[in-house]
C-alpha cells in the first residue's frame, strides 16, 4: 500500500494559484514558500513533489559556496 505524499496538497496550491494566474510565477509565491516549508520538513526522498524544490536547494547552496569562493563537493 502505497503512502500518501505529505507535500501533494502544497503542490496542488501550486498548481491551482499558477493556472488561475496565467502561469505567472511571481503571483504564487505564498503557494511556492508553502511547498518549501513543507519540503523542508521531511527527509529528501519521502515527498516525490518535492523533487524539484530539492534540487533547487542544492543549486542554491552551491552558488552560496561558489559566492564565498569555496568549491562546491563534486555530485
Amino acid at each position: 500500500m502505497s503512502r500518501k505524499d505529505p507535500c501533494q496538497k502544497q503542490a496542488c496550491e501550486i498548481q491551482k494559484c499558477l493556472q488561475a494566474n496565467n502561469y505567472m510565477e511571481s503571483k504564487c509565491e505564498a503557494a511556492l514558500q508553502e511547498m518549501r516549508k513543507c519540503c523542508a520538513r521531511y527527509a529528501k526522498g519521502r515527498s516525490v513533489c518535492c523533487s524539484g524544490f530539492e534540487r533547487e536547494e542544492m543549486e542554491r547552496e552551491k552558488a552560496k559556496l561558489t559566492s564565498k569562493g569555496i568549491s562546491p563537493p563534486p555530485q
